[in-house]
């Protein structure tokens, strides 16, 4: 069955471009050009992705975001970008959008963007039914207890609040713990890309991570930057 997703934008010209290149792909397209339509359809149809443009009329895409996470619909976004929303994109991650693009972009690399999360989407799910049905993975570093199986992570056994893709980043980093890894290889086996993407996805997301796992961010226990590299996740003795 072909992928569903949602595109919103109030620009017809980018709806039309949009459109025409995903439906060509092979994916099911429907269209929403205000924010208020997009969250009704949202809570009416199922999708497998959205791509959603910030700047929207009625409610924005960073208001739409908000209110799908409040409803627990957790479909994959893409967020459409002009080149000064530094912080809305920055919110938008933070909010678990998945990805970010900014105007003007190629539909080829939207559509290459989009095929890539559906993948990680699928191996996420085949993973989570994979696990249930093997033994428990529990995995101890410091005062922190990852439940592989569960999808589930705490700090002093308090349960933390992490979005999915925070989840992925915390086990990829913790099953190479001592390593150092680049930023490329953090968004190429977090997010699924096969080549160069922007590697602020990555800061942010670690960034985010911190907040939640380290007493001091300016100090971190767990999570250290590589300068000019990337990222290492400590060997920590509880």
């Amino acid at each position: 069955m072909a992928n569903k997703i949602l595109v919103v934008d109030d620009e017809p010209s980018i709806v039309t471009l949009v459109k025409f290149n995903l439906e060509k792909s092979g994916f099911v397209v429907k269209t929403a050009s205000d924010g208020r339509q997009a969250v009704d359809v949202s809570k009416n149809e199922s999708f497998d992705l959205i791509v959603l443009d910030i700047m929207l009329p009625e409610l924005d895409g960073i208001e739409v975001l908000k209110e799908l996470r409040k409803n627990q619909i957790d479909i994959p976004v893409i967020l459409l970008t002009a080149k000064d929303e530094e912080l809305d994109k920055i919110l938008g991650l933070e909010l678990g959008a998945d990805d970010y693009m900014t105007k003007p972009f190629s539909p080829r690399e939207l559509t290459a963007r989009i095929k890539a999360i559906l993948r990680r989407s699928v191996v996420t799910e085949s993973m989570k039914k994979q696990e249930s049905d093997d033994k428990s993975t529990t995995i101890i570093i410091g005062d922190l207890l990852i439940e592989e199986e569960k999808f589930e992570a705490r700090l002093n056994d308090q349960l933390l609040d992490l979005t999915p893709k925070e989840f992925e980043l915390l086990l990829y980093l913790v099953k190479h713990q001592g390593k150092v890894l680049t930023r490329d290889q953090l968004l190429n086996a977090v997010w699924n890309y096969d080549y160069v993407g922007d590697s602020r996805i990555v800061d942010v997301h670690v960034s985010h991570l911190r907040d939640k796992i380290e007493e001091d961010t300016r100090k971190p226990k767990y999570i250290k930057t590589i300068r000019g590299i990337g990222y290492k996740f400590e060997e920590v003795i509880r």
